[in-house]
């Protein structure tokens, strides 16, 4: 919830919060300050003030809808806010658009074929998610929100699109059981082992995985041998490699939390070393959150790979003209 809102204003708009997320918009991912202006910007069109009541609602069939320079003007006048009139765009692209999305909101409540960019488009709260709203506080509140949300998925369900993807469990050379230090980059490769390899490592051999604490907590170094790969002395091993024995594909996994990701320096280094080696090899950047992701993002390199233990079930792919694989060198 908000912490940092005013004491005057807090209770309006953490119960604000409270009813997005029981209807299913997704704002557990979004900053403080982000979550504020999306629960102030949906007050104003509820037409609801500090002291309020939920009852008080207003909605589309009370002729209630707000332009986006409006929605401003009464977060300005009633909730403490001092936003740029030229921050327009910001109310319909970001503060409305999951409410819009989940359909808690109506875009155009009087016009409904305008255009996007049309000045008169108005906002207004859709009259079915009104009568559940004005009923927050009250002992008809869960009855009606569940009836409401019979048979109608959340927006944060669609989503989160999983996908349900076959696994094959991962091989472990002599069914060692690892035991990994404590830290986030540990914990990160125990995802790729448990989460990554299982969806798609098409069966892959664990040949070599490092921890923190101990660099070789696991190492096949015959097999990785037979595969010609390069010098296991080297201090340039991945943190994860794996082999596919179907596909005859071995993978290169750096475990990112603070630093290194396969940049394209780091990519030649890799390729330059594993030129002997008889498998086809994939290089992929695994991180443990898109927002970790995205302070990298600029310097992934092209023609590799990039796993997200957030969405574990979907994969990004650096250019090329195929998807996770092999690429020639």
């Amino acid at each position: 919830m908000v912490k940092k809102t005013a004491k005057k204003y807090a209770a309006l708009v953490d119960e604000t919060l409270v009813i997005l997320s029981a209807l299913g918009v997704p704002i557990s991912g979004l900053t403080d300050r982000r979550q504020a202006k999306m629960a102030k910007a949906f007050l104003a069109l509820a037409d609801l003030k500090p002291g309020m009541s939920w009852s008080q609602l207003k909605c589309a069939d009370d002729g209630h809808q707000l332009r986006s320079r409006e929605v401003i003007a009464f977060i300005n006048a009633h909730w403490g806010e001092q936003i740029a009139d030229s921050s327009y765009d910001d109310i319909r692209r970001k503060d409305l658009i999951y409410a819009v999305e989940a359909q808690i909101v109506i875009k155009s409540a009087s016009k409904l074929n305008a255009n996007t960019n049309d000045h008169t488009r108005g906002f207004a709260i859709n009259p079915a998610a009104a009568k559940v709203l004005r009923a927050f506080g009250t002992t008809r509140w869960e009855a009606l929100l569940k009836k409401y949300l019979l048979n109608r998925p959340s927006l944060a369900e669609q989503l989160e699109r999983r996908r349900d993807l076959a696994r094959v469990a991962v091989k472990i050379p002599g069914d060692k059981v690892l035991s990994f230090s404590a830290g986030q980059h540990n914990v990160l490769q125990k995802n790729i082992i448990e989460q990554f390899l299982p969806v798609f490592g098409f069966g892959a051999e664990l040949l070599y995985v490092g921890d923190t604490e101990k660099k070789n907590l696991l190492m096949d170094a015959e097999r990785l041998a037979s595969l010609k790969f390069f010098e296991l002395k080297h201090d340039k091993l991945p943190d994860v490699v794996a082999y596919s024995s179907s596909k005859n594909w071995l993978y290169l996994i750096e475990a990112v939390t603070t630093a290194n990701p396969i940049t394209e320096l780091r990519r030649k280094t890799l390729l330059d070393l594993t030129q002997s080696c008889t498998a086809d090899v994939i290089l992929i950047t695994a991180f443990p959150d898109r927002a970790i992701y995205r302070k990298f993002a600029h310097d992934i390199a092209w023609e590799t790979e990039v796993w997200i233990a957030d969405a574990p079930e979907h994969m990004i792919h650096f250019n090329g003209d195929k998807f996770l694989g092999p690429h020639p060198t």
